[in-house]
């Protein structure tokens, strides 16, 4: 016996529902990945300023063992050999590259905030 008056028995979602799930979602992700790409960005600057250590680490070495060698990629990989595998020099999580091996090593990543030097 069915009641006039009485709505139909309710299926689903309205699309106020939906849209609100959807705002929510959205807002959400609007928060989260700029603080993603922030946490990437720093997590490349460290990597490769703990490159830059192992690489400046390297030249200390060489330097006591064979003050007459230049200090060069070429010197410097037998150094490098705990860290890395069969003494290969690190690379740069973003495709920098590293020089001025004889001093304090650099990088050519330098994007503004997250520049990839060492600390003096």
């Amino acid at each position: 016996m069915k009641l006039t008056g009485q709505s139909a028995k309710r299926n689903g979602f309205t699309l106020v529902e939906i849209m609100i799930v959807v705002a929510i979602i959205g807002l959400l992700a609007v928060m989260a990945i700029p603080n993603f790409i922030r946490a990437r960005k720093n997590t490349n600057k460290n990597t490769c300023i703990n490159n830059l250590r192992i690489i400046a680490d390297a030249g200390q070495e060489l330097r006591l063992e064979k003050p007459a060698d230049p200090v060069d990629a070429a010197h410097i990989q037998p150094y490098l050999g705990r860290e890395l595998p069969s003494g290969r020099l690190p690379i740069c999580p973003v495709g920098g590259i590293y020089g001025d091996f004889d001093t304090i090593p650099t990088c050519s990543s330098q994007e503004a905030g997250y520049e990839h030097t060492l600390p003096h």
